[in-house]
């Protein structure tokens, strides 16, 4: 007669436990699963507003840059200068873009920063699957630059326009990371799922999917790779 005392103390405890099991299978939210991305080097960088070449109306410029932005706020080491902040000087020097070294140099000790980063849309497609082909320059400014003391926006926009023969003086460093990431690719979507990991709610209405039909997501993802292989560049492992 005593153990069927015991029983509803037994079946609550096995249901506990149970319980306890399955909460432990649900994806964790917040904790992502890849390391986060790193610089060797404590700098300064401004990200420039993006340069369209999709021929996509709906690409927004700024939107892309502050994507960009977000990204590389997460970016160990790096202090980050705000989209806004390099309109700004563009404005002053009146230029629409960033089209040669030296403009960059003097974008760069306006807002005195290391370096000048600029995001180009080559192809834009937000249907899902969605996909984005896209580009990250990275300029340089020299540590022997001088900024000239009157700024003539004509004389940089001649500039800007060089001979076919001639390219960036070699004193520039220049970095580029291009890709073109396409979802219905399989191996983007395996650096898709690596990434999302930890990043979206596991309990969400659309999972892992939401990366697939937000494009801003999606972008979010392009612009992380894109600086991990700018990272790598700089720091000498690619």
């Amino acid at each position: 007669m005593r153990i069927w005392r015991h029983i509803p103390v037994l079946f609550l405890l096995g249901a506990f436990i149970a319980l306890t099991g399955c909460q432990e299978k649900v994806p964790q939210y917040g904790v992502e699963a890849r390391q986060a991305l790193a610089s060797t080097r404590r700098e300064v960088w401004a990200v420039a507003p993006a340069i369209n070449l999709s021929g996509q109306v709906e690409v927004d410029p700024l939107l892309q840059a502050d994507i960009a932005y977000g990204q590389l706020q997460h970016v160990q080491g790096l202090t980050v200068v705000p989209v806004n902040r390099v309109a700004e000087v563009y404005a002053s020097l009146r230029i629409e873009q960033v089209q040669s070294a030296e403009q960059a140099a003097i974008v760069c000790d306006l807002l005195g920063c290391d370096v000048l980063v600029v995001a180009t849309v080559t192809a834009y497609d937000p249907y899902n699957p969605p996909k984005l082909g896209a580009s990250l320059q990275l300029f340089r400014k020299p540590a022997s630059f001088s900024r000239p003391e009157q700024i003539d926006p004509r004389a940089l926009s001649r500039a800007a326009a060089p001979l076919a023969s001639e390219s960036l003086p070699q004193q520039a460093e220049f970095e580029q990371a291009v890709g073109m990431y396409d979802a219905a690719n399989g191996s983007v979507r395996e650096a898709l799922a690596v990434y999302v990991a930890g990043r979206n709610d596991p309990l969400g209405p659309t999972g892992a999917k939401e990366y697939l039909v937000s494009m801003e997501r999606y972008c979010g993802f392009v612009y992380h790779e894109l600086i991990g292989q700018l990272l790598k560049k700089k720091d000498g492992t690619l």
